[in-house]
């Protein structure tokens, strides 16, 4: 029916018609996907959850004399620095040893172990100052051995995200069928059922939406954070071999992209970094996708209602790799705030913001319709013959040796 430069077209004239995802959804319900496949260009789907790997790469500059760092603390957060002299990762997750850490090092109000990598980034995002510390191998063409400095957004170079895993297609339900509370990356999972907590947005999120990734590929331009971005390659974990469902969505975790963006154009409103207690730091981040209408299969899969996906639940009481499950749920079950479980109703929360992630959509819309925002045609596909493979280390002939 249309190919993307005839979108592009229309949407640098202003004429292209954009619908969220949710709208889509609701327009199905009273016309044909033939006739939505004819009035529809764009369908914009959005997220808002966390999102742990996740990081920034930064390039600091040279000092005089020049440093090679080699171990570096932003506002007391550890970044890594095995690269050249001067570029260092900060990794969303990463958290800081502050009894380690001289007294002047870190401001007193930063001295708490919530504060992690995903909140120095956001305050990068948002024009704050951040201390940073290095120390340095000191050699022949890098003589300095340490230094300390005051960085913003505006007084380094290159600042930009790259996450090397984003945009679970899927991912499960955590319960814990034991007797004591546990501290979990999907948050506090009460004893005994008392809880069920889920990650996903469901039927709005991007990778339900192309479940196969037709459209979706390498160099599709994305909302990534409040700024524009790009897939960059199959996320870490990348699993499209998952179980699905006639329609094609899978039952549990399944794709995963990796993206790119320069964060100094980002938004702290879309990128926030977040704490889970007695767990780590983790980023909330707000990533756009959207869906060019080429063809009436693209709308029978954006057409996929939250009664029509599912997620395994899953007893984290059970600490192995592979742990137990009560059976799949519906988004819709998930999303009317109990499910049942073994004839026991239990209640139902997100990670995600549904709500922020319907803005991220809604965000992504306006800037189309303004001909502010382009698509991209993908480079490559992304691989969806990708297997998932364990470490389990004790069976492996090196340590039966």
């Amino acid at each position: 029916m249309r190919t993307i430069a005839e979108i592009n077209e229309k949407i640098l004239q202003k004429k292209a018609v954009v619908w969220t995802a949710d709208e889509l959804k609701s327009k199905v319900q009273e016309i044909s996907v033939t006739q939505a496949a004819k009035q529809v260009d764009v369908i914009c789907t959005g997220t808002f959850e966390p999102m742990e790997s996740s990081g920034a790469l930064i390039n600091l500059g040279h000092t005089d004399p020049p440093i090679k760092i080699r171990q570096c603390w932003l506002d007391g957060i550890p970044a890594y620095a095995g690269f050249g002299a001067v570029d260092i990762y900060l990794g969303a997750s990463a958290m800081g040893d502050y009894n380690s850490l001289p007294e002047t090092t870190i401001e007193s109000e930063n001295r708490q172990l919530e504060r992690g990598g995903g909140h120095i980034i956001q305050d990068l995002i948002a024009g704050k100052t951040i201390q940073l510390r290095a120390i340095g191998q000191m050699t022949d063409c890098y003589p300095r051995a340490s230094f300390e400095t005051i960085i913003t957004k505006d007084s380094i170079n290159q600042f930009y995200l790259f996450n090397p895993r984003n945009l679970y297609q899927n991912f499960i339900v955590g319960v814990n069928g034991g007797e004591k509370p546990l501290y979990t990356y999907l948050g506090l999972l009460y004893p005994r059922l008392l809880n069920a907590v889920y990650s996903n947005p469901g039927a709005i999120s991007p990778l339900f939406n192309d479940p196969d990734l037709q459209i979706i590929g390498i160099g599709t331009r994305i909302f990534l954070g409040g700024g524009i971005g790009y897939i960059a390659w199959e996320g870490t974990q990348h699993f499209p071999l998952q179980k699905r469902l006639p329609n094609r969505t899978p039952i549990g975790p399944a794709a995963t992209l990796a993206l790119i963006g320069d964060a100094k154009q980002m938004n702290a409103t879309w990128v926030r970094g977040c704490y889970f207690k007695n767990y780590g730091a983790s980023l909330m981040l707000g990533v756009g996708v959207p869906i060019p209408v080429l063809n009436e299969e693209v709308i029978r899969h954006c057409s996929v209602q939250d009664e029509e996906i599912v997620a395994p639940v899953v007893d984290f009481s059970i600490p192995r790799r592979v742990r137990p499950t009560f059976g799949l749920v519906t988004y819709a079950q998930l999303k009317s705030g109990k499910i049942t479980i073994e004839g026991k109703s239990v209640r139902t929360a997100p990670l995600a913001s549904i709500s922020f992630s319907r803005q991220v959509a809604v965000e992504l819309k306006q800037w189309i319709e303004a001909g502010e925002f382009t698509l991209t045609e993908a480079v490559a596909s992304v691989p969806m013959e990708r297997t998932f493979v364990p470490q389990d280390r004790w069976g492996s002939p090196l340590m039966m040796e």
